[in-house]
């Protein structure tokens, strides 16, 4: 997000009700439903447009030749059908031109626009654009198929697309564009794997990739300025970004790519999760939504004025009949037509809990494995009652939809805006948001926080993202430990995300020891800040293997991913150790569901060892004082266990 978003519990005050002014269309939206969202269909022959603004009193398409700047060499009157929906239909072929809507309302030609639900546009995103969407797909595309990805074995891998190979030295050829994900073999100046194979080799599953819909913060004119952004500025929610590509003035190029790209994780083993920014939009009047229906797709105030709860100068309006049925089809779109595996949802406590239900149903009724999750809070208090958004403590409410789980990311790392690095640099405190964060937010009878999750796969479990500092800078700012110490410390903390029920999350480079120069909210920092310098690879290689053998630990042991509330409560259990920055468990009757009888898992966050207890047995250590390794590093037969300082333990009963 542009501004640093502040955490919003379900302790949030009760919001404020939404008004929509005098805006007729919000009025009218329950007879309004029945026109597709498909402004758009080139037939060969003819092309079949269609816009929905049922206030306006005229309507026009225009079309041109170029994505900017010529005169339109067709104007044609559209004609106005019941629901609210204007139609044209031009009976010639119309492959490589570009259009735009322009509607009459109260009197007056509002600006053009390529439409709220635009699925090809021209450079910048002004201008739709006719395509024959039979050429934008690859060779192979049809054959393309996500692979099968076990809850177990769910572990996101967050992605900026010009981040993770813009470096000078991460040997790839597209570097910042969807191709970079297509080459293979690319290697850092020591001859170690980049790009896709350095995710191979991670042992990921899922690649979450930032906002890759058409945004509204890049000249993509100019893209020799270097420009840089995140992306959460949204245009065109259904089009695809042309920075990223290597000809955004050409429409099918940008499509093309994205689906290369798409098709290249898939074939290496990865499915592929999209951050969405439903939540508003880039400077509203410049967006189809205000050009056709003003004021309807966004929560408004009596005097005219946008609601903010997303910090970025509005929100939209889930709860809007005609809002939510675009998300849904919006959402129907990227999966049918680019094979997207799962989505990210920015910002998600703007949204309504009706909303997000029937995204979950009609989506997993696409794909039973789509994968859905968002943050659970905003930027401020949205203008909806707080007891019907897609709050972190509603997310019980909620089917299949996950939340970002701040309990153990604050409890791990230390809260955003704090001082202090949390338990891993030993601050007491944090032990019952780790249990919960272990348990994956279910109620458990050891745990005292307050569940939100009915699943454990609800729950992501993380200690930094592109949010805010990334780990190494976190530990920079609020330790003055050597640097030694803090690689420890990242180690126990992403041993708490890995052994956590929940779904773990990494933030691209964070196994590089990769920094931000200590800039916490870098949406638009320049390459110097931002990219990953794979010659961290090499420097920090010991750390790059720990995550590595972490991923190839749960992945050999399902024991840490039950899957299921009542497993969870059945067989994993807390022990009790006196010392409040160590947190034990064990994982108990594996017999059919692991390898393993039993999993032990010790974090010490403290600066000094700790013996603690367990059932006498012969273990098998997978992990502990920093060194990691799925087949063992050794083996352990007793009934006490050293814990080093800042370090975790992982054993695994025979």
């Amino acid at each position: 997000m542009i501004t640093l978003k502040k955490l919003l519990m379900g302790t949030m005050a009760a919001a404020v009700l939404v008004s929509c002014g005098n805006n007729k269309a919000s009025q009218k939206a329950p007879e309004q439903t029945a026109a597709p969202f498909e402004e758009c269909v080139y037939l060969g022959d003819k092309t079949e447009f269609a816009v929905w603004s049922p206030d306006a009193e005229a309507a026009e398409l225009r079309l041109y030749k170029s994505a900017k700047g010529d005169a339109a060499f067709k104007i044609a009157q559209m004609q106005k059908s019941e629901d609210g929906t204007w139609k044209a239909t031009i009976n010639e072929d119309l492959k490589g031109a570009f259009y735009t809507f322009s509607v009459k309302i109260d009197g007056e030609w509002l600006p053009e626009t390529a439409g709220p639900g635009a699925k090809a546009v021209g450079v910048n995103g002004w201008r739709g654009a006719v395509i024959d969407w039979d050429e934008t797909d690859p060779e192979g595309w049809d054959e393309d198929k996500s692979p099968k990805v076990d809850p177990s074995d769910i572990i996101v891998y967050e992605v900026h697309h010009r981040d993770f190979s813009i470096h000078e030295t991460s040997g790839i050829t597209n570097k910042g564009k969807y191709l970079a994900m297509t080459e293979e073999g690319t290697k850092n100046p020591d001859g170690l794997a980049t790009g896709i194979d350095h995710l191979k080799e991670l042992g990921v599953t899922y690649v979450q990739l930032l906002p890759s819909t058409d945004f509204g913060s890049i000249d993509e004119e100019h893209l020799e300025n270097n420009q840089y952004n995140w992306g959460y500025e949204p245009l065109n929610f259904n089009a695809v970004e042309g920075s990223y590509s290597t000809d955004p003035f050409n429409p099918v190029t940008r499509i093309k790519e994205f689906k290369q790209m798409i098709q290249a994780l898939h074939k290496a083993g990865f499915r592929v999760i999209l951050d969405v920014v439903y939540n508003h939009t880039t400077h509203a009047p410049n967006t189809g939504f205000e050009r056709t229906v003003p004021g309807y797709y966004y929560r408004m105030r009596e005097d005219g004025t946008y609601f903010d709860g997303s910090g970025c100068g509005n929100e939209t309006a889930s709860e809007q009949e005609r809002f939510q049925k675009f998300m849904v089809e919006s959402l129907e779109w990227w999966m049918k037509e680019y094979h997207i595996d799962g989505f990210r949802f920015d910002l998600m406590a703007i949204h309504d809990i009706e909303t997000m239900n029937l995204i979950s149903e009609r989506l997993h009724a696409i794909d039973p494995d789509v994968v859905i999750y968002g943050e659970g809070w905003a930027a401020s208090a949205p203008a909806y009652p707080a007891e019907k958004i897609a709050l972190k403590a509603n997310t019980h409410m909620m089917d299949k939809v996950g939340a970002f789980s701040d309990n153990i990311r604050d409890a791990v790392r230390g809260p955003l805006g704090c001082e202090n690095a949390g338990f891993m640099d030993g601050v007491a405190g944090n032990k019952e948001n780790i249990h919960f964060g272990i348990a994956g937010g279910v109620e458990h009878p050891q745990v005292t926080v307050e569940r939100w999750t009915n699943n454990p796969l609800q729950h992501v479990s993380y200690v930094s993202c592109h949010d805010d500092h990334c780990l190494r800078d976190r530990l920079e700012e609020a330790t003055d430990a050597t640097e030694a110490e803090r690689l420890a410390m990242v180690k126990l903390a992403q041993t708490a995300v890995y052994t956590s029920q929940g779904i773990p999350f990494i933030f691209t480079g964070e196994e590089l020891y990769r920094h931000k120069q200590g800039v916490k909210n870098s949406y638009n920092q320049p390459d110097e800040i931002n990219a990953i310098d794979w010659t961290y690879k090499t420097k920090y290689k010991d750390l790059v293997d720990y995550y590595a053998a972490l991923a190839a630990i749960r992945h050999a042991h399902p024991g840490f991913c039950l899957g299921d509330a009542e497993l969870v409560r059945e067989k994993l259990e807390f022990i009790d150790v006196d010392d409040p920055c160590v947190v034990a468990f064990r994982i108990n009757g594996l017999e059919g569901i692991d390898s393993a009888k039993s999993l032990t898992v010790l974090l010490n966050g403290s600066k000094k060892p700790i013996s603690v207890n367990i059932p006498e047995g012969e273990y098998v250590v997978l992990a502990q004082n920093g060194q990691a390794d799925a087949d063992g590093l050794s083996a352990y037969t007793g009934n006490t266990i050293i814990a080093g300082s800042t370090s975790a333990t992982i054993l695994a009963e025979n």
